[in-house]
């Protein structure tokens, strides 16, 4: 099977953007859903087996679906790519089940910069170790100063957050470090579940497969964390009827399969990068049209967001060898 076209940075980045504006909405959903439910396991199950729904439907009715669907077995069976690859969606898993139990605890701010955190240290990592379908890219003095200024733009865009809402001003630090590992370790495991999806993209010629075989692993793992639940502390709320808290599955399926797409093209961490990019910008978008109640924006949450889209640059442009040490004298 012909494996998804290579893109040039200067279409796939905006294309990652675009990924990342689905994250902030499907956490605002599933945070909700969870707070609805008061079970986080259960909003993380709602969320998973609805975007498994959307992603069978395509499979089978999309042409290019059931081309995917058929390749999956084969790839697996004559081990294209390593076999645990195929769990990728257990890391989705886990960041959906940190998004619906840990927002409520830690508040938008913490959470976002614990995955960013996580997230950009690791898709150093993922693309010096050629995990991903871009194979090995090195790391730089200018890329680490662009992944620096990320977190720390990130971490000013989110500051007028810190105290408000979400975690208890008050409450022991000690208390949130457990909470706080949580984000942190979804955020590190993003890259390489999108280094492992991309991986499996090449191989069974489109995206739509890699994306639906992760909303089945990742669906198996939250049922079984759920009965698990269910037999220890029994059944949280009723699900609601308000169609809208059922939306994050499908959110899910749009950024889960155009990071699959894009780390070919652009690599994890520029991936990985351009969805942070796209996840402050729809904080931003959300807090503007819908605002939480209490929500203020802030100057310093326009100027971080912009600080980080100039910080992703820095790392995305293609710098010469030895830019941060200057030219030679010449003669």
């Amino acid at each position: 099977m012909t494996s998804p076209p290579r893109l040039p940075v200067l279409a796939g980045l905006p294309l990652a953007v675009g990924a990342g504006l689905a994250i902030p909405v499907q956490g605002r959903i599933n945070g909700a859903l969870g707070a609805r439910l008061n079970d986080g396991i259960a909003a993380a199950v709602v969320s998973f087996s609805t975007g498994l729904l959307v992603m069978i439907l395509i499979s089978l009715v999309l042409p290019r679906g059931r081309a995917g669907l058929a390749a999956i077995l084969p790839a697996v069976r004559t081990r294209a790519f390593p076999r645990i690859y195929v769990l990728a969606g257990a890391i989705g898993a886990l960041f959906v089940f940190a998004q619906s139990f840990t927002v409520g605890l830690l508040g938008v701010a913490l959470f976002t910069v614990a995955t960013v955190t996580g997230q950009t240290v690791s898709g150093l990592l993922v693309d010096r170790l050629g995990i991903g379908p871009a194979g090995k890219k090195s790391v730089t003095g200018i890329r680490i100063i662009g992944c620096v200024l990320t977190i720390a733009a990130v971490a000013w865009a989110v500051s007028p957050r810190f105290g408000g809402g979400g975690a208890d001003t008050g409450a022991d630090p000690a208390a949130l470090l457990v909470p706080l590992l949580l984000p942190v370790a979804a955020g590190f495991l993003m890259s390489f579940q999108q280094a492992m999806n991309g991986t499996a993209t090449v191989h069974y010629g489109t995206p739509i497969a890699a994306t639906l075989v992760n909303f089945v692993a990742g669906t198996i793992v939250l049922w079984a964390a759920f009965a698990v639940k269910l037999a220890v502390a029994g059944p949280g709320n009723p699900l609601p009827a308000d169609w809208w808290y059922y939306l994050g599955g499908p959110m899910g399926c749009v950024f889960i399969g155009l990071g699959a797409l894009l780390v070919r093209s652009l690599g994890v961490l520029v991936t990985g990068l351009g969805m942070i990019a796209g996840q402050l910008l729809g904080s931003l978008a959300l807090d503007l049209v819908l605002p939480a109640p209490g929500t203020v924006v802030a100057p310093a949450t326009v100027l971080g967001t912009l600080l980080t889209l100039g910080a992703i640059i820095l790392a995305t442009l293609p710098w010469p060898r030895g830019a941060l040490r200057g030219r030679r004298p010449v003669g």
